[in-house]
């Protein structure tokens, strides 16, 4: 098959089990005020209509790729092996982009040679697309490797769009692996971090954010807490992983990147309504760094706050101040 155009922008979404959201992902791309593009969906082999769907799209720039089950690591990788893009944007396939975002940061990239990552924040929106309240807002400049390790960069992988020689220059080729790696398929959560911190640590490539919330990054309020305890687990062997290679940067930084990752997680627990995993988990990041209240005074009062109320208070009542208050946790 011919491609009648060469794509400045790869874009890659891989695809399992998302009917209900998948057509607002690709329309979110389709209606891009930058057109040079290609859109590579990678079909993870779900079980319902989603590819189906896409199938349904008429677009030229559309690629469908297939592949056997390897999980959002492994999806990634074959989308980013079928690029042909200078640049290569992330979406998944439950989130949306706002319609200037490549846009702005094609134009980053192409102004700032120095820059390998191009980021923005984001906009929570719940299961019907409804906005949360809640925005992230990224640390735009001046970023070392322990601002990445931090979460205050790249928050969650909708967000980036990278040159294609980055992720070449920080690619894993494991032994026996019948391709290159630029997303480690041994981890099933996390895999994000873990490249976001080989390119910070390994490469010479800068990170550097714009203005503006240029992603709609959904967050489902169901889930497991077993889901949570995994996250956890899974963020552990990412640290274990780049101890390997910079053990120095994890001896520094380790206990306070943990303790706002466990911050993190209770938040989680908080949006699920889980009582004492919430405020268990607070606790516990309180733990792991007590530094955190001085660096981060309020983010953590109202962390630990909220994870209290929500263990002490019956629902009703704690859904009504809830609403009253109007304070999400971010």
């Amino acid at each position: 098959m011919t491609h009648p155009f060469s794509p400045a922008v790869s874009v890659i979404m891989p695809v399992y089990n998302t009917e209900r959201f998948v057509l607002q992902a690709v329309l979110s791309v389709l209606g891009q005020t930058f057109s040079n593009f290609e859109l590579i969906i990678v079909d993870d082999a779900g079980s319902d209509r989603s590819i189906a769907l896409c199938e349904a799209m008429t677009d030229p720039r559309i690629r469908i790729v297939r592949q056997a089950n390897r999980g959002l690591a492994g999806a990634r990788n074959t989308g980013i092996a079928h690029a042909r893009g200078v640049f290569v944007a992330l979406l998944d396939s439950d989130d949306a982009w706002m319609p200037d975002k490549l846009e702005r940061h094609v134009a980053h990239l192409c102004d700032n040679p120095e820059i390998g990552v191009s980021y923005s924040g984001a906009v929570l929106i719940d299961e019907d697309g409804q906005p949360l309240g809640i925005r992230q807002r990224p640390r735009l400049g001046q970023v070392a490797p322990r601002h990445v390790f931090f979460g205050e960069v790249i928050r969650n992988g909708s967000i980036p769009v990278f040159r294609r020689a980055v992720l070449e220059e920080a690619a894993l080729r494991p032994a026996g692996a019948d391709r290159v790696w630029y997303f480690d398929e041994t981890l099933r959560r996390s895999e994000d971090v873990e490249c976001w911190m080989r390119i910070a640590l390994t490469t010479r490539w800068r990170f550097a954010g714009i203005p503006g919330e240029l992603t709609l990054y959904r967050i489902n309020a169901g889930g497991l807490s077993a889901d949570v305890i995994r996250q956890l687990e899974s963020w552990d062997a990412v640290c274990e992983k780049i101890r390997g290679y910079a053990p120095n940067f994890i001896a520094a930084h380790g206990k306070q990147a943990r303790a706002r990752e466990l911050r993190y997680l209770a938040r989680r627990c908080f949006h699920m309504r889980d009582r004492g995993l919430a405020l268990h988990l607070a606790a516990a990041a309180l733990g792991a760094s007590p530094m955190l209240l001085c660096r981060e005074p309020v983010k953590t009062l109202t962390t630990v706050a909220a994870c209290a109320l929500l263990r002490l208070l019956p629902e009703r009542p704690f859904s009504l101040l809830a609403r009253a208050v109007r304070a999400p946790i971010a």
